[in-house]
């Protein structure tokens, strides 16, 4: 299965609880903390929720 490299690249000051729960439940605690996961579903929808925080990129 594919891998995805996930990037703090915003604040989650004055976010939503939930999105700072959807950041912390991927693993990421700080500003520019990358962190790598399988890509499943859950994953990536994860990642959709926090599009707007986060980068990410596709691992071959």
């Amino acid at each position: 299965m594919a891998k995805i490299r996930v990037k703090q690249v915003k604040s989650k000051i004055g976010r939503l609880q939930s999105q700072k729960r959807t950041l912390e439940a991927l693993g990421l605690r700080k500003m520019n903390q990358v962190v790598e996961h399988e890509a499943t579903p859950s994953i990536i929808g994860m990642v959709n929720t926090v599009k707007h925080l986060v980068s990410f990129e596709e691992i071959k």
